[in-house]
């Protein structure tokens, strides 16, 4: 008989973890004394200031609600690029909510099962029927936009304000702010001191006239990646994502899962929805989720699947959009210094590594923004105020090397039967 030597794996313990995390503040303080030496040198005080953090934050919600409804869904098998239809669903079921109840907060919950009731459907056709994902999501995408113009024809043509395009006035979320930060810091910010200035304007930005959806939000994903990632259901729930054969043979109710998943998908989508509606706007209007649901799919896919790359995906993209709304062509302008200095850099590494292709290509995209920065004042407004999604196409691009999906995220499963 041949004595086998049998190893258990060495369980994980917290370091790999906290070496993560000391990574993700490292990476964060970089980013942060970057922008501060931006503004120094192009004199650009937009770029810290607080009405741009605070802007950043408003637009980060939606892209972030939509890019966390993303990650449940397709951490459990099912793509969803139906999100941007279940954010219109959203918008409409907290305007119809709100107005007809005049609660702002039975408008949060309206936006919250509209959205659901799209990820529902979703479920529906990707999970019993077997529909291809990529068919249903496109097909909600479509949907959404119809039902909720004939709802509006239908409901609110005949109130006072509303029309088939738009809902009446809704009633607002009060807004707070943490006392005593609005009135020095907006003091210290005025002087553009080094450093101190910046971290006034950004502590400012991030902790006055907050509403409580932009709380909640940001709740979220912390209690998302809890649920997830520290209790049996986010791991029976990532089991059917990474092999649900194995996932069906361990007892796990794979389709109950992909259920739900999918309509917490939605639910999410229909926050987001809810504060475009009544947070961001006054009302109800069609075309207002204006592509917010794809790019928070890219805000999913540049934070690998993960709710604290998901959060830095949607600051990202919050920051590009804030930054052209509020500072303009001189801002946005100045943010090619940035990237031609960070892509330098990542060509010297990439260089470092022997991977010379990579380094040559950004060696050569970084001499051209340089080149576009030091040669020019401003950008033409165009692109300007196509920045942010000039930034998904970007980071997307750099992203794409590191990226590590779900096994069976898109394929089709049957229960007993395989994908």
């Amino acid at each position: 008989m041949i004595d086998q030597e049998v190893r258990t794996p060495t369980p994980r313990t917290g370091g790999a973890r906290a070496a993560r995390g000391r990574r993700a503040l490292t990476i964060g303080l970089g980013v942060f004394a970057a922008l501060i030496a931006l503004r120094l040198i192009t004199g650009e005080t937009d770029i810290t200031s607080s009405g741009t953090i605070s802007a950043t934050l408003g637009l980060a919600v939606p892209i972030g609600m939509a890019a966390m409804g993303g990650l449940w869904s397709e951490r459990s098998g099912v793509v969803n690029i139906g999100l941007e239809g279940m954010m219109v669903f959203g918008t409409w079921g907290a305007a119809f909510a709100a107005y007809f109840s005049g609660s702002p907060w039975l408008g949060l919950l309206g936006g919250i099962i509209a959205g659901a009731v799209g990820g529902l459907l979703h479920a529906v056709a990707t999970v019993t029927f077997g529909v291809d994902h990529i068919v249903s999501g496109v097909a909600i995408n479509i949907l959404a936009p119809g039902v909720t113009r004939y709802l509006s024809d239908l409901l609110f043509t005949h109130e006072t304000g509303g029309g088939a395009t738009q809902s009446p006035p809704l009633p607002d979320f009060p807004t707070w702010s943490v006392p005593g930060v609005g009135g020095p810091l907006g003091d210290l910010e005025k002087h553009h001191w080094f450093l101190i200035s910046d971290l006034a304007g950004m502590v400012r930005g991030l902790l006055t006239n907050l509403s409580p959806v932009t709380l909640i939000a940001a709740a979220l994903i912390p209690i998302s990646f809890f649920l997830l990632w520290r209790t049996a259901f986010g791991l029976r729930l990532r089991s059917c994502g990474e092999n649900p054969l194995a996932a069906e043979s361990l007892g796990v109710k794979v389709y109950t899962m992909k259920y739900a998943a999918v309509v917490i998908s939605g639910a999410f989508a229909g926050v987001g929805g809810t504060f475009l509606a009544m947070v961001a706007s006054s009302n109800y209007q069609e075309g207002q989720v204006n592509g917010r649901g794809f790019i928070g799919l890219a805000a999913m896919i540049f934070g690998n699947w993960r709710p604290g790359g998901v959060a830095a995906g949607a600051g990202l993209f919050g920051y590009t959009d804030a930054l052209q709304l509020r500072g303009g062509a001189g801002a946005v302008h100045a943010m090619l210094l940035l990237l031609g200095v960070g892509l330098l850099a990542l060509a010297v590494w990439h260089g470092y590594q022997r991977r010379m292709v990579t380094a040559a290509v950004s060696a050569v995209v970084a001499v051209g923004l340089l080149a576009w920065f030091f040669l020019t004042d401003e950008l033409p407004r165009e692109i300007v105020t196509y920045s942010p999604h000039i930034t998904t196409l970007l980071v997307l691009a750099f992203a794409a090397q590191r990226l590590r999906m779900p096994v069976a995220d898109g394929l089709r499963y049957r229960r007993g039967g395989g994908h």
